[in-house]
């Protein structure tokens, strides 16, 4: 084959890696620049079927394709270059598989004879993240290789597919064509012969049929594990779940309902949505300790405090429901754990319990802790606690909410008030990592095109900073709310043995702000230190079609005294 043809088949390949992937549920594409890949990037060129995005750092490039598969619920595929490029997908790749989100890495790389002998930009990239991802290894594209071989390769890879998978692309050069539009030389025009129906359709070379698993109990079994004392616990879940169907489901029981922030239901008004702060009341956790079975719909739970009260008790019966096989529960519990929709699950003949409404109450409880939580923080002084209850309190049916790891999901979990409409909420709690959370959101509204707030602490906001270029591209209102407490306040409850040593090596205090670098990507910004100034903030934020920042500064300690204060109110109710 002649140099020029083979960059032709280089191209060929390409093209049809990403025709199939469109027709394999795909919808959005997510490019960074570099020379190796481009095969894979002139095809995107030539491509009109997928959605593609930009960017030029990697690492948020794959935080920014995680939030578009998240909101999309679909397969989000990825090129990048060769090198370290590739590692440089990592820490997205591990919060992907942590959590079910689907991910194709399509990687360029050096053909075999290029590896481990000083060329260029090479590594070893077959396997690179190891479990984290399912490998798949292209050969060189070569006309012995029939076309529907690479087909029936990537249809296996990703249909059904649950998590990362990594294409790894073997280029030899040329990878340049003359002409991107050339009329096809007559040896790949006579290779493609076998794919003539397939390019005469809109459907995947090969089909398979879903593998989702669905097991529920019979009548019998439901009748046994109602009778006595019950509580639910909906932890992380999906909207597409239809969490809101557990809220029927409690009120057919007699149940409690008791919510994660991850849930969608911790704002809702039939909800136990305060159980984190409930389990430091006495009466209620008394109460809480009679219940002696649980049904739990998915996993990953936010609240020590709830973890804790599921481990400690001594439950007769324990039901986990989630949608696939996974063991999501660190205390191994014995249970039952039924692999089934939640929406199905849900809407079984349940019979109403023996011990219907035994926990009655605890919403008198966790109505008192929303009057407590109205007077001494809504009605107190300024901070975090206060600002993320105002986000949270805001056109919460109109928009979705992303909300950071550390500090900021945690007084969300703890403190969120009550709505009639409670906004969709997004985390990234696989690996619960501060990076990439500005990049993940990004990609998540870019989706949806619905109003978005990020709520983010300072020391996130560094790690991720210049996913600034990616929120400058929305169209539409994406509220960055910074809270700036100069470090990393969330090791001021933890344990740490010595003041000095906390400041020193764990809050890494910077004396940073972020007005600079929002006038950097371009971006409207606001500086607020009292509640009245950052409600006009959020409001003209809200009513902005793009990104803009707003910056909450508060003191070190506040938001850490604040919680210990509650907590110790709360004991005292």
């Amino acid at each position: 084959m002649q140099k020029n043809q083979h960059a032709e088949l280089n191209l060929l390949w390409g093209e049809l890696i990403l025709e199939e992937l469109a027709r394999l549920g795909v919808q959005h594409l997510c490019m960074a620049p570099g020379s190796r890949s481009t095969p894979l990037t002139l095809a995107a060129a030539k491509q009109h079927k997928l959605q593609q995005h930009l960017h030029f750092d990697e690492r948020g490039l794959g935080f920014y394709a995680m939030g578009l598969a998240k909101a999309s619920r679909a397969p989000v595929a990825i090129i990048t270059t060769s090198g370290t490029a590739v590692a440089n997908l990592f820490p997205a790749i591990v919060e992907a598989w942590l959590t079910n989100v689907p991910l194709v890495v399509l990687s360029g790389d050096r053909p075999p004879e290029l590896i481990a002998c000083g060329a260029n930009q090479a590594i070893q990239q077959p396997g690179i993240y190891g479990q984290y991802a399912i490998p798949v290894n292209l050969p060189t594209p070569d006309l012995s290789i029939a076309p529907q071989v690479l087909l029936t390769l990537l249809d296996e890879a990703i249909s059904n597919q649950r998590g990362p998978v990594h294409i790894n692309c073997m280029f030899r050069e040329p990878l340049y064509p003359q002409e991107l539009q050339a009329p096809m030389a007559q040896e790949l025009t006579h290779y493609l012969l076998p794919l003539q129906r397939w390019q005469h359709h809109a459907n995947p070379y090969s089909c398979y049929s879903s593998n989702a698993a669905k097991q529920l109990p019979p009548h019998d079994a439901l009748s046994r594990f109602v009778h006595g004392q019950g509580v639910i616990v909906a932890g992380t879940l999906d909207p597409a779940e239809q969490p809101a169907k557990l809220v029927e489901l409690a009120a057919k029981l007699g149940w409690p309902l008791l919510t994660d922030a991850q849930s969608q239901l911790r704002q809702h008004p039939a909800a136990i949505g305060n159980i984190d702060q409930l389990l430091h009341h006495p009466k209620a956790k008394a109460l809480l300790e009679r219940a002696d079975r649980v049904l739990v719909f998915g996993g990953r739970l936010l609240s020590k405090r709830l973890i804790a009260y599921l481990e400690q008790q001594d439950w007769q019966s324990y039901w986990q429901v989630l949608p696939q096989q996974q063991r999501l529960d660190p205390s191994h519990k014995a249970k039952a754990v039924w692999l089934a929709p939640l929406s199905e699950f849900a809407s079984l003949n349940w019979p109403r319990s023996s011990a219907a409404n035994w926990a009655l109450e605890l919403i008198a409880a966790n109505d008192q802790l929303h009057q407590l939580f109205q007077q001494q923080i809504d009605d107190g002084p300024f901070g975090e606690a206060q600002v993320v209850r105002a986000i949270a309190k805001t056109q919460p049916g109109q928009q979705q909410l992303f909300i950071g790891n550390s500090l900021p999901v945690r007084l969300y979990d703890m403190f969120a008030p009550v709505t009639t409409e409670p906004a969709l909420t997004y985390t990234n709690r696989g690996a619960s990592g501060i990076d990439g959370l500005l990049a993940t959101c990004c990609g998540v509204a870019a989706h949806s095109h619905r109003p978005t707030t990020l709520i983010i602490g300072d020391i996130s906001a560094l790690h991720d900073l210049n996913s600034l270029a990616l929120a400058r591209q929305a169209r539409w209102p994406l509220v960055i709310v910074i809270i700036n407490n100069d470090g990393g306040s969330i090791f001021n409850i933890l344990p740490v043995p010595d003041q000095q040593i906390r400041q020193r090596y764990y809050r890494l205090e910077h004396g940073l702000e972020f007005g600079y670098g929002s006038a950097m990507f371009g971006l409207p910004y606001n500086r607020v230190e009292d509640l009245q100034s950052f409600n006009e903030a959020y409001q003209d934020a809200l009513a902005y079609d793009g990104a803009s920042v707003i910056e909450v500064r508060v003191s070190q300690t506040q938001a850490s005294e604040q919680i210990a204060q509650m907590a110790q109110w709360v004991r005292q109710r």
